[in-house]
């Protein structure tokens, strides 16, 4: 025999009022394990802190870029930053599978996309962070925008937006692994799309075959317009993609998301199955 929820389980009687109050207790859980596991969360901080140091003054570059390369490297590894720390979301989610945790809260009389919600919120809330880190530490080494508060905002918005539809491959995938010890075999995924953009170097100073390559990743296409967003030097190229970069950094994360927000949540769904 099952119970049925009454509506005075969150004060009001609407499902839409059980559904946020049910993901904002599960962002609460989420952001209560920062708290508990600080280490892990100051890592996630510095590491793309440390690859922007590292390729700014020990590895240097700039090949094919016209301008200050502080300028154009800071965008790209903004972006970049969007794709690093999924390892850490895909791990979470393995690991609330085996523990057995996801099927309790599964069992509860609360709505069960909240708890897939709730992961996905607390993720976007450290982005923000990470990225207010990473823009405080490009601006200490020279790094500025030069478009006005406005152009700034909408750039954020499309590195948010990266993110989310990254978030949400993360998440299906982690429940596609399953187990935390195949998620090291996923996450390799992520180096090569992250390092196969223009967040680094101009797809023209790469080999024709590749460049078309890199100019076509979604993260190039972002990585593009937030450099015109800030008024940095961006690449020069005659491509349809370069040229519609704004246009691409919109259509590509809004395109994963429509793949990969159904997916994970019929995969959340058969779980139970």
């Amino acid at each position: 025999m099952t119970t049925a929820r009454v509506d005075t389980t969150h004060g009001t009687g609407s499902k839409l009022s059980w559904a946020l109050a049910d993901s904002w207790t599960m962002t609460r859980r989420e952001l209560a394990h920062w708290a508990r596991q600080p280490v892990q969360v100051i890592v996630g901080l510095v590491f793309p802190v440390m690859m922007l140091l590292m390729f700014s003054f020990l590895i240097g570059g700039g090949k094919g870029i016209e301008g200050d390369f502080t300028s154009y490297l800071v965008p790209g590894m903004l972006t970049m930053t969007m794709a690093f720390g999924l390892e850490a979301t895909m791990l979470s989610v393995t690991q609330d599978l085996g523990k057995g945790v996801i099927d309790r809260f599964r069992s509860m009389p609360m709505n069960s996309g909240s708890i897939l919600v709730g992961r996905s919120i607390a993720d976007m809330l450290q982005s923000v962070v990470a990225l207010a880190v990473m823009t405080g530490v490009g601006t200490t080494i020279g790094w500025r925008w030069n478009n006005g508060f406005a152009s700034f905002m909408g750039a954020v918005g499309l590195l948010l937006l990266l993110r989310f539809a990254m978030l949400w491959i993360g998440i299906h995938l982690a429940m596609v692994a399953g187990k935390p010890e195949l998620v090291q075999a996923v996450q390799i995924l992520v180096w090569p799309v992250s390092f196969l953009s223009n967040a680094i170097a101009t797809p023209g100073s790469m080999p024709a075959w590749l460049g078309a390559v890199v100019e076509w990743n979604p993260m190039s296409a972002t990585a593009t317009a937030v450099r015109g967003l800030f008024g940095n030097p961006g690449t020069a190229g005659d491509s349809w993609a370069a040229a519609h970069a704004e246009l691409l950094a919109l259509a590509w994360p809004v395109l994963l998301v429509a793949i990969f927000f159904p997916l994970a949540v019929k995969r959340f769904r058969d779980l139970s199955r």
